[in-house]
Order: C-alpha cells, then sequence, then structure tokens
C-alpha cells in the first residue's frame, strides 16, 4: 500500500528550478531515503510534500488524500510530520516540556477546557505525561524528563526532535539528515530507534548524507540532483549504478 505519491512535482523561484519534475511514491511500513549532493532540491522537496511550500505545479496525495496545498498544520494533524535538518527544540522547555508540545497537535477538548482545567482536561494532561515519558525512554532519552533541551548533548537533541515528532502520533515520518553531527556509536542508536519506529507502523522518509546508514536501513533510495530524480530503486540497485557512485558515493559501495 502506498501511503505517499509525489506526482510531476515542480518549484521553481524566478528563473531557478529548485525541484523539477519529481515523480515516485513510498510504501505503507518501510524506510525510505532521498539522497543526492548539497543543493540539489532534497530539502525543498520534503518542504512541498510536507505543506511548507506549494508547488509550483505537480501534486502530492497522503495516505490516498489529495494533500497539494494543504497548510503545514494540517498536514500534520493528518499524520504527516517532519523534522528539520537544523535542530529546532524549545530552548526554555524541559526534554519533556518538548515532547509534550508535540503531544498537543493530537489532543482533544481545546483552549477553554485546559483554561478551566475541567475532569476532561486534568486527565488529558497525565495521559500527555505518560506518554511523553515513553516516547523519551523509547528514543533513549529516558530519565532527562527534567533536563533543559540546551543541557542536552547535541546527539540527544536529534533524539529528542524524533520524540517530539512522535509525540504528533504520525503515519509518515519525514527526517531532515537525523545523523547530521553525530558519532558512529549516536548513529548505531539512531538507526535502531528508526527501525524500532517502524515497527509501531509509521512509516519514515530520510534525506541523509550518511550513505552507511542509508544502506543499512532503507528498502528504496531516491537519487535527485539538480532537482531532478536521477535514480530509484533498492539500495543495492542503487550501489550498481555507475553514475550514482561516481556522483554520491565517491565510486564506493557501502555494506
Amino acid at each position: 500500500m502506498k501511503i505517499l505519491e509525489v506526482n510531476h512535482l515542480t518549484k521553481t523561484f524566478g528563473g531557478l528550478t529548485a525541484v523539477n519534475d519529481v515523480t515516485f511514491s513510498i510504501e505503507a511500513g518501510e524506510i525510505s531515503a532521498i539522497i543526492g549532493p548539497n543543493g540539489a532540491g532534497k530539502t525543498t522537496l520534503f518542504n512541498l510534500i510536507s505543506g511548507f511550500l506549494e508547488p509550483t505545479t505537480g501534486s502530492v496525495t497522503f495516505d490516498g488524500e489529495a494533500i497539494t496545498g494543504v497548510p503545514v498544520a494540517t498536514v500534520a494533524a493528518k499524520g504527516l510530520v517532519r523534522t528539520f535538518q537544523l535542530v529546532q527544540l524549545f530552548p526554555d522547555l524541559t526534554a519533556l516540556g518538548n515532547v509534550r508540545v508535540g503531544s498537543h497537535l493530537q489532543s482533544r477538548g481545546g483552549v477553554w477546557s485546559a483554561l478551566l482545567r475541567n475532569k476532561r482536561s486534568r486527565e488529558q494532561a497525565v495521559a500527555i505525561d505518560a506518554n511523553a515519558r515513553e516516547l523519551l525512554a523509547f528514543v533513549g532519552l529516558g530519565g532527562r524528563d527534567n533536563m533543559g533541551a540546551t543541557e542536552l548533548t547535541y546527539g540527544q537533541q536529534r533524539l529528542l526532535e524524533v520524540a517530539r515528532a512522535l509525540a504528533t502520533k504520525p503515519k509518515l515520518l519525514l527526517l531532515d539528515e537525523p545523523a547530521a553531527g553525530l558519532n558512529r556509536e549516536e548513529t548505531e542508536h539512531l538507526a535502531h530507534v528508526i527501525g524500532e519506529i517502524v515497527k509501531r507502523g509509521i512509516s519514515v522518509l530520510i534525506i541523509e548524507h550518511d550513505m552507511s546508514l542509508v544502506m543499512k536501513i532503507a528498502a528504496k533510495v531516491i537519487v535527485i540532483d539538480f532537482g531532478k530524480k536521477i535514480a530509484e530503486g533498492k539500495p543495492e540497485e542503487v550501489q550498481q549504478d555507475a553514475g550514482v557512485l561516481d556522483a554520491y558515493l565517491g565510486g564506493v559501495e557501502y555494506a
């Protein structure tokens, strides 16, 4: 079953075509990856898919529903959620507080319920806290609930972003360079966490420069160059594409 379909997506900025007639689909329950050099248009493509940008032409279908031009908050509420290439946490909040923010996207009762502190809102607050603590433990941040976001290491902050995104209860999680700035041990832990996310029934689409990570966890790899898709297939198929190897993998196969 396809959870995401991107059809002839194009985005121009003046005379620059950042994304050029890109078409691909993502299967539910899998990890897929988009690779390509800096400036290839990968993050712009993510912005188009997640509603941060409106395409010049083309369409995006998520979970069987057209979402082209739909506001980003509405897209996220439908279950398509993304993280960013640069860490974007709430620095004045604790780790628990940051995950709570993600939970409120799916909370019910509204502002008045929260202000009145009725029984329903109190029960909801307890459930949100419990879920936030479970997600922190899930990504490997158990026991750091009350640490400030800025007190965490960079690698821990990346994991906190993932926990916050999971709190929104996504169906498809878009991760923009999740391994950027991580050391080998942290990257291995991240790979484990992403694998566990998929076991929870959440599909994952990542942009990533760490080719060892991509080849290890992705079921499908999409290659972008100058805004165009130049290759698509299983990791082992992409590995054997001479043009892709020369341009993106340095001519080296990754196990």
